[in-house]
């Protein structure tokens, strides 16, 4: 890698719907530039950035991927990202290290859920945005009808720089409005060439629109324009100003997969997008106060980066990839994590195309690397110049909404399952693993079940395991409905000393969330007040195995108010029985019940599918609490029992085409209704019966 300019650094993040064609663009920009020796391809399994085993089966992206290359004296890191929403943690990392974003729209297909979703990632990280309107070369699409569409949804600053020639099978090539030429390819070569005459009228309008949309975006450039007009490099000028403030959105259009219009498109977002030098000093906080700091995007600055992806590889251990913001970072410095308090050698600095990394002596600001062996650094993480700390702001990843359980297929097995299943919710914030003593599982948590699905596959190609994925169990909880008094006795005889307990307990119901409470109302000296809190422990220790489906009991104060001992027989292990039988006993005759957890669900949808999105919800047990715009689409907000919540994320896909998000949290505990209690129980104890 040769010294570039920090001007000269082009940081592209490429996002769009899964199929939109991002991988073919991203490795025809690789072919072009020559850092390829092969057009790489998808569905072939040649892909460079889709290297990874179940992206090759899969033929989709399912990890982001980066790349650099050289392109006419500009340096290029390209950040290739997952389309389909349960990878868009990846996305939105890749935007976090990005300095402008390239929005892919498949003209075969329109404006998709992903490509819309991308948008407003890209709108939430303040990113300058490119649009490609990408397959030209497929029969039976209409760029006019797309492009249209396109400026509905995102508005009037959606500026077409460029008009095919052609379409389908007769798709040729682009007439460039900035240069007023056309280029058409054929035989892999490119040449220039007069606009056609059929489409000189259609030029005209798209040109005279193009420089009325630029003069827009300043006062002194609608000035030139009135006055005498304005000339290509005032175009020009004005472009890139209007697209690095977010004024302009260019449109450029091609066919990746036949390499068509790319090398204008990489023209584009050399002479339009921002340079890391053109976007404001990146800002942070001291650590340990709330105080802001900047830091400017110079490589003489102080050190300053983030860790925006940790990949795990076998037998390379932890690789981070990292955006050098300000300062330079170099082999064998000592940096600081801000975010985790500790120190970190920096041994290799290393640049990724795909699964290739070339080491290099160093990152300057506006660099994108990776760095290799880190002890204590995950995503997220600053690290920065020892004497000059400051806390970068991290990413916000979604939080998992899909859960399931896994069952190791060998047994003895279950200690590499579980550090397999730690290793890779390392490497994906979005992907979380637990034990559930309670249940008696192990849970695993995603953004769908697709995601789930690739996470166990890399556990088994990674690590060597395999595990099958299992419905979970609901946590449910039983409680009472009545008060009642019931003796506890305990009473044993089998030659010497005894065991003798004696209680009266009174259990009666407590408000919902409210626990447990013990009152020891004992007077007189009934039972000495040495037993009282054995008698209380053998109650606690009953309540996690309640009388109905062995779940923990809750909600219930238990007071002790009488009781008998022997001075002799009686012992703490006596009345701990004498506890457990008391609470036994009571629950059985306080009309007992079960209890569900409930969760705090939000439904995102556009409002033509909101109807049937609600009834859904209505026939999950759901209680709608509520609606509200966001933005174009409307938020529903509801409680769902958790047991109804089983592989939501799919049917809510199905019934929007990909349009719906969701997020849940837990909320209350609530009665369940009899008839499904009834099935529970049963069902609970033709498990145990099984078990023995």
């Amino acid at each position: 890698m040769k010294d570039y300019e920090t001007t000269d650094i082009r940081n592209l993040c490429l996002a769009s719907h899964g199929g939109s064609g991002k991988t073919t663009l991203a490795e025809a920009m690789l072919f072009n530039a020559k850092a390829t020796s092969r057009l790489g391809k998808v569905d072939a399994g040649s892909s460079v950035l889709d290297y990874d085993q179940d992206e090759i089966e899969r033929k989709c992206s399912i990890s982001l991927a980066v790349a650099h290359f050289d392109w006419k004296g500009k340096f290029f890191n390209l950040i290739d990202t997952p389309g389909y929403a349960d990878f868009m943690g990846d996305r939105m990392a890749g935007m976090r290290a990005a300095d402008s974003c390239a929005i892919l729209i498949d003209v075969a297909s329109g404006l998709e859920v992903g490509t819309e979703m991308a948008w407003q990632q890209a709108e939430r990280a303040n990113l300058p945005r490119i649009i490609f309107i990408n397959k030209l070369a497929k029969e039976n699409v209409n760029f006019g009808e797309v492009l249209e569409k396109t400026l509905e949804r995102f508005g009037t600053s959606v500026l077409p720089l460029q008009i095919p020639i052609g379409s389908g099978s007769s798709f040729k090539g682009v007439v460039d409005l900035v240069a007023e030429k056309a280029f058409i390819y054929e035989g892999g070569k490119v040449r220039e060439a007069e606009i056609p005459t059929d489409m000189k009228a259609s030029f005209d309008s798209y040109k005279e629109k193009m420089i009325e949309s630029v003069a827009e975006t300043e006062d002194s450039l609608t000035e030139k324009y009135l006055e005498k007009g304005l000339s290509e490099e005032e175009v020009i000028a004005g472009l890139k100003a209007g697209v690095a403030g977010g004024k302009l959105f260019p449109v450029l259009c091609g066919d990746a997969l036949s390499n068509t219009a790319v090398d204008l498109f990489l023209d584009a977002v050399s002479n339009y997008l921002p340079s890391p030098k053109d976007k404001p000093p990146v800002k942070g906080k001291a650590p340990s106060q709330d105080k802001e700091v900047t830091r400017e995007n110079d490589p003489d600055a102080p050190f300053a980066a983030l860790v925006f992806k940790t990949v795990v590889e076998p037998h390379v251990g932890e690789l981070s990839l990292v955006r050098v913001f300000s300062g330079t970072l170099s082999a064998g410095t000592e940096v600081m994590n801000t975010t985790k308090g500790s120190t970190e050698k920096i041994s290799q600095v290393f640049l990724f195309t795909g699964k290739e990394r070339s080491e290099v002596e160093e990152l300057r600001a506006g660099s994108i690397g990776a760095l290799v062996k880190l002890k204590k650094t995950g995503t997220g993480d600053t690290l920065c110049d020892k004497s000059n700390p400051v806390v970068l702001e991290g990413i916000e990843f979604p939080r998992p909404v899909t859960s399931m359980a896994v069952v190791p297929r060998t047994k003895g097995d279950e200690e590499k399952v579980s550090s397999g299943l730690t290793r890779i919710a390392d490497e994906d914030p979005t992907f979380s693993t637990r034990y559930d003593p309670e249940l008696k599982q192990t849970l695993v948590s995603g953004l769908g079940e697709l995601h789930l699905e690739v996470s166990v596959n890399r556990l088994k190609r990674k690590f060597g395991v395999e595990i099958d994925m299992v419905k979970p169990k609901i946590p449910y909880r039983e409680s009472i409905h009545r008060t009642v008094e019931v003796q506890g006795k305990y009473k044993k005889q089998s030659g010497g000393r005894g065991q003798y307990g004696d209680v009266w307990v009174k259990f009666e119901p407590l408000e919902r969330g409210s626990g447990f409470d013990f009152v020891n109302a004992v007077v007189g000296g009934a039972i000495p007040s040495k037993y009282v809190p054995s008698v209380e422990k053998g109650i606690k220790e009953a309540m996690q195995t309640g009388v109905l489906a062995a779940c923990p009991t809750v909600d219930v104060r238990a007071t002790l108010y009488d009781g008998t001992y022997h001075s002799v027989d009686s012992s703490d292990l006596a009345f701990k029985i004498a506890g457990s039988l008391a609470f036994k006993k009571g629950q059985d005759a306080a009309d007992p019940y079960l209890l569900e957890p409930v969760v705090s669900v939000e439904v995102v949808v556009p409002e033509d599918y909101m109807g049937d999105v609600m009834g859904d919800l209505n026939s999950r047990r759901g209680r709608i609490q509520g609606m509200e715009s966001e933005g174009t689409l409307q938020k529903i907000r509801a409680t769902v029992p958790l047991a109804e919540m089983y592989r939501y994320s799919s049917q809510l896909r199905s019934m929007t085409q990909g349009r719906g998000t969701f997020t849940q949290s837990f909320s209350h505990y609530e009665e369940v209704p009899r008839e499904i209690a009834e099935r529970i129980v049963s069902e609970t104890a033709r498990e145990r019966e099984e078990e023995r």
